[in-house]
């Protein structure tokens, strides 16, 4: 079961556990991180679960789709490392991601 890392924007660390793939954003709203609210349910249209990926897991993951990539641009301070966490799936390679939640 990979584990996940969250900082938060207050200074915050969450270690979090979850199954293989869930989201990054259900991980997170079911384990109470905040930051995390995942309006949309997690179908790419709300960004409340913006986060900056730990540079050094960028390349493990999927590349940024179109719809992911459109509600990127409307949140707030984005920065190359700006992913949805509802559009990144667990599995057992990214076992030890970290992530930090976009303040809000």
């Amino acid at each position: 079961m990979p584990r996940v890392t969250y900082h938060t924007a207050d200074g915050a660390t969450f270690e979090l556990t979850g199954r293989v793939g869930m989201s990054l954003m259900q991980l997170a709203t079911g384990d109470g991180v905040p930051g995390i609210i995942g309006e949309c349910g997690g179908v790419a249209s709300c960004a409340t679960c913006h986060v900056y990926v730990d540079p050094a897991w960028l390349d493990r993951l999927p590349a940024v789709q179109a719809d992911e990539r459109a509600m990127l641009e409307f949140a707030d301070d984005t920065r190359d490392t700006s992913r949805l966490g509802c559009q990144i799936r667990l599995r057992p390679e990214l076992d030890g991601l970290v992530v930090t939640v976009a303040r809000r």
